[in-house]
C-alpha cells in the first residue's frame, strides 16, 4: 500500500470516532433535557397529590361546629339571678339551644366555675352541675329540670359537692364567672356510672362533633 492510500484510509478512519462521540454526546443531552424538563411535571404532580391530600383530610375530618346556647333567665355575661344560686331557691336556670350538627347523637352539659375561691387568685375550678346523654331531640332544659325532670334518657353526673344534681353558685370571696358549656357527641355513652366532670371529659373524647358556651357571673348579696 502506497503512502497516498495509507493516508487515505487513516484520514477514512479518522472521522468515524467522532461521529459515535457526537451521537453519544447527542444522545445523552436529549436524555438531560428530558429529564430537566420532566422535574417541573415531577414537581406538579407532587404538589398535586399533597394538595390532594390535604383536602381529603379536610373533607374526612369533622370540625367542631358551633352550637348557639341562651338563657331566657340572664344575658351573656350577665348576673344570674339569686333564684338560681345559694342564697334563693337555688334551682337550676333554663337553658335553650339551637344548630346541633348533623352527626349529633347526644349532648353533655357541663357548669363549673373557674374563679373558686378567690377571682383575685383562683386556685381550681369547681363544677356545679354534670349532665350527660342528653337526646339530640332535645332543645332545651327548663327551670328547675334538675329536680322537676330532665329530658328522657339524660343522666346526672356527680359534682363538686358529691351530688347528682345541680348546685347553684355560691361564691365565697367576689364575682364568680360560670360557664355553661354544651358538647354535642356523636354517640350515647354507655358504662358510665355517676360520672365526675373529668371521667365524663375522658369518655367524650373523639366524639364531640360541636360545643357552645354560655357566661353567667355572681356575687353574693349577703355578707
Amino acid at each position: 500500500m502506497g503512502a497516498d492510500a495509507a493516508d487515505a484510509v487513516v484520514l477514512n478512519r479518522i472521522p468515524l470516532m467522532p461521529v459515535h462521540r457526537i451521537l453519544g454526546i447527542a444522545f445523552l443531552s436529549l436524555a438531560i433535557i428530558g429529564c430537566t424538563k420532566s422535574e417541573p411535571a415531577s414537581g406538579s404532580a407532587a404538589i398535586t397529590i399533597v394538595a390532594d391530600s390535604i383536602q381529603s383530610q379536610q373533607t374526612n375530618s369533622r370540625p367542631n361546629a358551633m352550637i348557639f346556647l341562651s338563657s331566657p333567665a340572664f344575658v351573656p355575661n350577665g348576673s344570674i339571678p339569686s333564684k338560681y344560686t345559694c342564697e334563693g331557691a337555688d334551682v337550676s336556670p333554663p337553658l335553650a339551644w339551637s344548630g346541633a350538627p348533623p352527626d349529633t347523637k347526644t349532648y353533655v352539659l357541663i357548669v363549673d366555675d373557674p374563679d373558686a375561691p378567690d377571682p383575685a387568685k383562683p386556685q381550681r375550678v369547681y363544677v356545679h352541675w354534670v349532665l350527660y346523654n342528653i337526646p339530640v331531640s332535645a332543645t332545651r332544659l327548663a327551670e328547675n329540670a334538675a329536680q322537676t325532670g330532665l329530658p328522657e334518657g339524660a343522666m346526672h353526673g356527680t359534682n363538686d359537692w358529691g351530688k347528682q344534681t345541680y348546685g347553684g353558685p355560691c361564691p365565697p370571696i367576689g364575682r364568680h364567672r360560670y360557664f355553661f358549656k354544651l358538647y354535642a357527641l356523636d354517640t350515647e355513652l354507655k358504662g358510665l356510672r355517676n360520672p365526675t366532670k373529668a371521667e365524663l371529659e375522658k369518655a367524650m373524647e373523639e366524639h364531640l362533633v360541636g360545643n357552645a358556651e354560655f357566661i353567667g357571673t355572681y356575687e353574693k348579696m349577703k355578707k
